[in-house]
């Protein structure tokens, strides 16, 4: 079963706006998914794409890119994702595994497929918090695929601007054991100020042992670099435009937040990772991705 009933097919809800971003990750997820040195394999990824009349006619496959791998979005910019995507997963089953997590919580949870094809330990709960429509959409997915979830699933379905901590502690949550937390393209859309409550809130309901994931974006980088090709040829072929969708206020120093909280951070470039697999983009000249770090915080046992 494919966690709890919800009132509407929820596709409104990836339609528009940042939920439209969702449809565009799942994209690059199937298109990773079926490369022949694919990093991450995601098989539900291009059901969402085609259940959705927005993006039902992108490509789910590379051989369905006119330009390939040269196409700016559907090649480089997919391979970002899939090789987000792979970071993440290591991540999230390393936290779980080897340090003993075993409450995962995804922060705008999107159309993350992770509760069902990640290789999860006994005992684990994933939550996933997000609006209602947009869970109401996967669980009309995943339920029409009969999917079964690797771990206890729970959808919170509850916006970030509400009081998703109550939704949150009331689904289970126990803030007394570890828990690792991600949250995965997600604060490049919050206002600063949301930010830095919800780098607070997450310090506040983890114990010691706890870890967290999360996608940063350099101020400098958005308006130096919104004619690149990868946020024209995303607008041009999505209708989406990253560049008004991000929050363009100077952002918080998150980072440094969590360190004068206790926490030991590590800050990465997508690039780090790939010449650490050996696949992914690589820099390039007026690069969009040049200002996308990557940012891992564990908060250490007392």
């Amino acid at each position: 079963m494919v966690g709890t009933a919800h009132r509407n097919t929820g596709v409104e809800g990836v339609e528009g706006g940042v939920g439209l971003t969702a449809l565009l990750v799942a994209a690059a997820r199937a298109i990773e998914t079926h490369r022949h040195d694919s990093l991450a394999q995601d098989v539900y990824a291009e059901h969402f794409v085609r259940a959705a009349p927005a993006s039902a006619g992108w490509p789910v496959r590379m051989q369905q890119v006119p330009d390939g791998d040269a196409s700016p979005l559907w090649g480089r910019f997919a391979r970002y994702f899939g090789l987000r995507t792979r970071v993440l997963d290591d991540f999230l089953l390393r936290s779980a595994h080897a340090e003993g997590a075993r409450q995962v919580v995804l922060l705008g949870a999107g159309l993350d497929a992770r509760a069902f094809r990640l290789d999860w330990p006994p005992g684990c709960v994933i939550f996933e918090i997000d609006r209602e429509e947009v869970l109401a959409f996967k669980h009309k997915v995943l339920g029409a695929l009969s999917a079964t979830p690797n771990a206890a699933r729970v959808p919170i379905p509850v916006d970030l601007r509400a009081d998703w901590v109550t939704a949150l502690t009331d689904a289970g949550f126990d803030a007394a054991a570890p828990s690792v937390w991600l949250a995965e393209g997600l604060l490049l859309y919050l206002p600063p100020a949301a930010e830095t409550y919800l780098i607070d809130t997450v310090d506040r309901l983890s114990t010691g042992g706890s870890a967290l994931a999360f996608e940063v974006k350099l101020d400098k980088d958005l308006l130096e670099c919104r004619d690149s090709p990868l946020y024209t040829s995303t607008k041009q072929q999505t209708g989406i435009d990253l560049i008004a969708l991000f929050d363009r206020e100077p952002r918080p120093d998150s980072v440094g937040h969590l360190a004068g909280k206790g926490w030991s951070t590590s800050v990465h470039t997508p690039f780090d990772f790939t010449r650490r697999h050996g696949r992914g983009p690589l820099p390039e000249q007026n690069d969009a991705l040049a200002g996308n770090r990557w940012v891992f915080a564990n908060k250490p046992r007392a």
